[in-house]
């Protein structure tokens, strides 16, 4: 970049047009809906692929990313809640435009947990609400909603059948919000079918919902288990019990999805951050790679065509919408966002086995470096060689960003997501100290100039780090954290309550030191970096009152820090917000570390 008056290339990666995959309506394939930040914000564009014609489905100052197109295409049903609090009621309205109507009329808001439309306009809602726990609600065309499905613990809706007669549902009444179990009903309530690997809560051993087959009156349901350490799928006939193993000789975990004629299924391969595609033909059980470049798939479809379409990208690339067909399927308006760097594979040896990370540092750049280390939230997920461009902003102004997928990520087998338990935060930043001591080690990080930053659980993650290893870090950089974490659980949306149970082995009340060793404000008094702390007021997973009782504690000592609160929740759908919100964590940088500020090109660039 040479003229310094051009818009940075960090900017632009945020500010170019993308487009998601486009979901197809099952009986009207030519019918796609697909969310786009074009205007600047996130939300849902309807897609007449027969005409190539294209509208804005909703427009709202925060974003909308939750849609869905009934079967015969004819409607899109969207979640409408209020400024990012996840809390609200389904919408519908015309494929080719119209009013929006309430999609369910008499159904009370709640947060969702699960939406599925039956051919003959029936539709499934799952509910979930802190009063009333899980609720699943049946609604007819010109009827009340009936409930058919409540209890305290978190459940929601897998699927619903071909022709609109089973629900599979996904629950945790035995209490593992970690590790789900499948019950198959009738529209009535009445059970079909259950399945339970965990054994009544006894083994943690999880099952997922990935889809009924496509064909009239077929009774099986593809689905996810981890019975040999991984995440696979297998069948199962809900009618006749069998279930039917595929037997896939592919390394780390694997997703599937029905092709739409039933006979086979298109296989997502995730392995250590990468990503590939695969048919499986269930008659001959023969495995056939799909083609895809290097990199990530983050989501993938099948075409009544028998064509794959998939939404790829690599670190260094930035998305795409391709089809095996060749070519790319959707184009966004304007330029193309610039290519960043590509990342480098790390494995470090750490205190529960070898810990993954992924590097990406200034081409040409030599070390040692500023180093982010920008750790991934969940903290069921896992970073991958996926284009993003806040890492990105960072080695534009000469920064290494190292990625790691601590214990508790997912990719990397049962055993190393479910490491995670009772001594919560500690043992992920047991693995990022192992890989932080390989980066100074290796010359690549400057010791004097290492940030830790992240956003949701890593973000708690990065105030936890900081209070205790309050010697490793300069800098921390941590948004829409969990902050106080006894405070958060109080008031933090039902489903996370559950979640936080099973990781903790119980409630603040049941086992208080537990939250007490995991809770950054209990070392709020030990953090010796300036801290850098944004927030969603709306935020009903990372609630605000929490963040606030933190801050308190470091203004009440004179800590240097800085607080950014905006009018959104967990996180923005707003481009321009999106961009402030990195630019103050540079500038923050910039001050404190004697780094290139905002708009400022590192050394060589």
């Amino acid at each position: 970049m040479t003229d310094a008056h051009a818009t940075p290339d960090w900017e632009l990666r945020f500010r170019a047009p993308r487009v998601s995959l486009p979901d197809w309506a099952e009986d009207a394939p030519d019918r796609a809906l697909f969310t786009s930040n074009a205007t600047g914000t996130y939300e849902l564009y309807a897609w007449d692929r027969a005409t190539g014609a294209q509208r804005q489905v909703t427009d709202r100052p925060n974003g909308t990313t939750d849609g869905v197109l009934s079967p015969d295409g004819a409607w899109i049903w969207w979640f409408a809640d209020t400024d990012g609090d996840e809390f609200g009621r389904w919408m519908r309205q015309p494929f080719g435009g119209g009013d929006d109507e309430p999609a369910a009329p008499g159904l009370a808001a709640s947060y969702p947990a699960g939406l599925a439309i039956g051919r003959d306009g029936t539709a499934v809602i799952g509910c979930s609400t802190d009063e009333e726990g899980s609720t699943i609600h049946v609604v007819r065309p010109g009827r009340p909603p009936v409930e058919i499905y409540r209890h305290r613990e978190s459940a929601g809706i897998g699927d619903l059948s071909h022709d609109g007669t089973l629900l599979a549902i996904e629950h945790t009444e035995h209490g593992d919000a970690m590790h789900a179990a499948l019950r198959v009903v009738r529209l009535d309530g009445a059970v079909v079918a259950e399945l339970d690997d965990t054994k009544g809560g006894t083994e943690e051993l999880g099952l997922a919902v990935l889809g009924f087959a496509p064909v009239e009156g077929d009774t099986r349901l593809l689905v996810g288990h981890q019975r040999r350490g991984r995440w696979e799928p297998m069948l199962w006939d809900v009618a006749t019990g069998t279930e039917t193993e595929l037997g896939l000789d592919l390394p780390g975990d694997v997703s599937a999805e029905w092709y739409p004629d039933g006979s086979g299924l298109l296989i997502v391969h995730g392995f250590e951050a990468r990503s590939d595609l695969w048919r499986y033909e269930i008659a001959t059980r023969e495995l056939v790679r799909v083609g895809t470049p290097a990199g990530s798939v983050s989501s993938a479809t099948a075409r009544p065509d028998g064509t794959v379409e998939y939404l790829w990208s690599s670190a260094e690339r930035p998305p795409v919408v391709r089809s095996t067909a060749g070519g790319v399927v959707l184009e966004p308006p304007g330029a193309k966002a610039p290519a960043s760097v590509p990342v480098e594979d790390v494995w470090v040896d750490g205190p529960g086995g070898r810990v993954h990370a992924l590097v990406q540092r200034p081409a040409g750049a030599d070390g040692p470096l500023p180093t982010v280390f920008e750790v991934h939230g969940g903290p069921a997920w896992h970073d991958s060689d996926a284009f993003a461009a806040a890492p990105a902003a960072w080695v534009d102004h000469g920064y290494a960003v190292v990625r790691v997928n601590y214990r508790g990520s997912t990719g990397y087998g049962r055993a190393w997501t479910d490491a995670l338990k009772h001594r919560i935060g500690l043992i992920e930043l047991e693995d990022i100290a192992a890989v932080r001591e390989w980066a100074v080690a290796s010359g690549l990080a400057d010791p004097a100039k290492l940030v830790l930053a992240g956003g949701s659980w890593g973000g708690y993650l990065t105030l936890l780090g900081l209070g205790t290893q309050p010697e490793a870090w300069a800098l921390g950089l941590a948004a829409v954290p969990v902050a106080d974490y006894v405070t958060a659980y109080e008031d933090e949306m039902e489903a996370l309550k559950a979640l936080d149970r099973t990781l903790f082995g119980g409630s603040p009340e049941e086992v208080p030191e537990r939250y007490r060793v995991s809770s950054p404000l209990t070392y709020v008094d030990e953090v010796r970096a300036p801290v850098y702390i944004s927030a969603g007021v709306n935020d009903p997973r990372c609630p605000i009152r929490q963040i606030d009782n933190y801050v308190d504690r470091l203004a009440a000592r004179g800590a240097v820090h800085e607080v950014y609160r905006y009018d959104a929740g967990h996180g923005s759908l707003v481009v321009e917000e999106r961009i402030k919100q990195v630019r103050l964590e540079l500038d923050f940088a910039a001050r404190h570390l004697g780094t290139p500020a905002p708009g400022t090109p590192a050394p060589g660039k």
